[in-house]
């Protein structure tokens, strides 16, 4: 048997845990016949991984056929949230639900982390469905782990769960002569009963203290008896409360290193959480070996995209997943292009007459990607919403495409930056197939291409792919594509071949909507009258809307008085004619913000009313 084994026969069993170890081998002999789940609790190093490395061992030697998965709960969240964001969520579930055995310890790990919580509700009962045995091991019930996820309490609940306490006179005393045995100590009875008779509250206490008497037995001295012991006894204890104060120490140290380099130290965080001492060697060498990984995926990785460099997946060991994911794809070819801003909500753009045409095209793109409108153009002056409402389609095409789904979204400016960088590289292959392997392709503020022939000519060719493979094509630019200066006739044959809608500035309707919305964000409240008032102002952009606010906002907090009609008309400026008569509003020094001095805003209520004042 090897030393370092872990097993039931090197387990001691007591009135503490003798419950767990029965169950334990239950379901090591019959796997998905009995206690699935087997859920295990209680504090930290009283055993709880043992039983589960126990479970793993034995089940390999009855049923060698049977796929045992074991991994800890802080493992699972990294690994999850690294699929999500690669897209790859489907898959990794799958793999679980592969196994043939599933064994995770250190349940609570995944506190608070619900999108988590849930796919391991959903592994854990299609394993159980299928007869895979699953065993679960965690510091407190499911049910007292903060924020937990309802179904994933009901599914562990299902099963059985069982405590391991802490060890009481007698299984302290048969784990003494057990470590001592393993290691080569010799102990006296006596002495190994002065020795359990005092309170540990863990085993890895009872270790640090057996350590201890092994030092001293490296001394002349062959055997300690109990006249020695006693004498000894009370430095053994000092030592093991040392022991506990200091391993938060050295956790310290190592994180405050971690981080002097640059790299995210949660799970050694965690650690210092805990209410007994982990194995802090290990743990930080553990941490070492997978910092030292990301470093060589990070040097691969610059050999072939130097963009990557000081990537966030490079730079914490939880997000090893996605870094070795990631350099797979450079390595292919295949750096994942940058997708929408997820911040982007359909649900938060605000809809008016100067827009609702764009927005039924969006949504209708939505529904039915490049069956419709291919490529869809959207054309306004800067700041009416098109960034917002392109990348709220991108947002929502990720959600119906799923863990498959890859929407590039990037500014015309920084395509053309890229192609530039990918030239003096030798690497434009790789640049092409970054957007030709999209699902959907959003490119904002296509003007920039104008006079670029390079990017013109590259961007054809993506364009062309794209749309022969019936993949969505979204474009916006500050106005028409016949209007872009320096543009090849090709691409704006192409362009102008699907759906060209124009966002135009904000209607007053849409004015006092958007007042209202970025008024209740800065904590001002805004009755019907006060939003009346700043529709009157004919702002071309929410841009300027929000500057408005912002304005507004300062000058009554200058003033130390609220937001009233006559401060927003004072501050503004203008005078309002009623109709039939044209409205005619000037600026004054005060709204320059709107138009210079000069210029006046004629808004004509109907034909009708002109007619009549051109014949005046």
């Amino acid at each position: 048997m090897s030393e370092h084994r872990v097993s039931f026969d090197r387990f001691v069993v007591g009135s503490n845990n003798r419950l767990a170890a029965a169950a334990a081998r239950a379901v090591a002999e019959s796997p998905g016949s009995t206690y699935n789940p087997l859920f295990i609790y209680g504090a930290h190093g009283l055993g709880k991984s043992h039983l589960l490395g126990a479970v793993a061992d034995l089940t390999a030697s009855l049923w060698p056929d049977i796929e045992v998965r074991r991994e800890d709960g802080a493992h699972f969240v990294a690994a999850y949230a690294a699929s999500v964001a690669a897209g790859e969520s489907d898959a990794l579930l799958a793999s679980y639900v592969r196994a043939g055995m599933l064994l995770l310890d250190d349940v609570q790990s995944l506190e608070g982390e619900a999108a988590a919580q849930a796919a391991l509700a959903g592994i854990i009962d299609s394993l159980v469905d299928h007869g895979h045995q699953v065993v679960l091991a965690s510091d407190r019930l499911p049910a007292t782990i903060a924020q937990v996820d309802d179904a994933l309490v009901r599914t562990v609940s299902q099963g059985l769960l069982v405590d391991v306490s802490a060890p009481d006179y007698e299984t302290r005393a048969a784990i003494l002569h057990r470590m001592a045995t393993e290691q080569g100590i010799e102990l006296t009875d006596d002495v190994v009963e002065d020795l359990a008779r005092r309170e540990y509250r863990d085993i890895e206490e009872l270790r640090v203290a057996l350590a201890q008497i092994a030092e001293r037995q490296r001394k002349p001295a062959p055997q300690l008896n109990s006249g020695e012991f006693e004498s000894f006894l009370s430095d053994v204890q000092v030592v093991v409360q040392q022991h506990v104060e200091s391993w938060r120490g050295r956790l310290r140290e190592a994180i405050a290193y971690w981080q002097g380099e640059g790299f995210r130290t949660g799970v050694l965080e965690r650690a210092l959480e805990l209410p007994r001492a982990p194995d802090v060697s290990g743990l930080t060498a553990t941490f070492s070996a997978a910092v030292e990984h990301l470093r060589n995926l990070e040097r691969q990785a610059r050999q072939i995209d130097p963009s990557l460099v000081g990537h966030a997946a490079f730079r914490d060991p939880e997000r090893m997943v996605e870094a070795e994911d990631l350099v797979e794809r450079v390595l292919a070819g295949e750096t994942p292009a940058k997708g929408p801003v997820a911040s982007f909500a359909r649900d938060a753009f605000e809809v008016g007459a100067s827009n609702q045409l764009a927005v039924h095209a969006a949504d209708a793109v939505v529904a039915e990607p490049a069956l419709r409108y291919n490529p869809l153009v959207l054309y306004g002056p800067s700041g009416v919403g098109k960034t917002h409402l392109v990348n709220a389609i991108g947002n929502a095409l990720l959600e119906r495409a799923g863990a498959s789904g890859v929407v590039a979204c990037i500014n015309a400016q920084q395509l053309v930056d890229e192609l530039i960088e990918a030239v003096q590289e030798g690497s434009v292959e790789r640049w092409r197939a970054r957007y030709r392997s999209a699902t959907a392709l959003i490119v904002d503020d296509i003007q920039f291409l104008g006079g670029k022939e390079r990017t013109q000519e590259e961007f054809f060719g993506i364009f062309n792919t794209l749309i022969d493979a019936r993949k969505q094509v979204i474009l916006t630019s500050d106005r028409v594509p016949s209007d872009i200066n320096d543009l090849e006739a090709r691409l704006r044959s192409r362009f102008e071949g699907g759906l060209v809608v124009p966002i135009q500035s904000p209607d007053r309707a849409l004015r006092e909507r958007l007042f209202a919305r970025f008024l209740a964000v800065a904590g001002r409240a805004a009755d019907d009258e006060l939003l009346h008032a700043l529709g009157e102002h004919p702002v071309q952009s929410v841009r300027e809307i929000i500057g408005v606010v912002h304005r507004l906002g300062a000058t009554a907090e200058a003033l130390g008085r609220p937001l009233t009609v006559d401060l927003v008309r004072r501050e503004l400026g203008g005078v309002t004619v009623a109709s039939p008569t044209p409205r005619l509003v000037m600026a004054t020094p005060a709204a320059q913000v709107f138009m210079d001095l000069e210029k006046v805003v004629w808004d004509w209520p109907d034909a009708g009313s002109r007619l009549i004042e051109e014949a005046r």
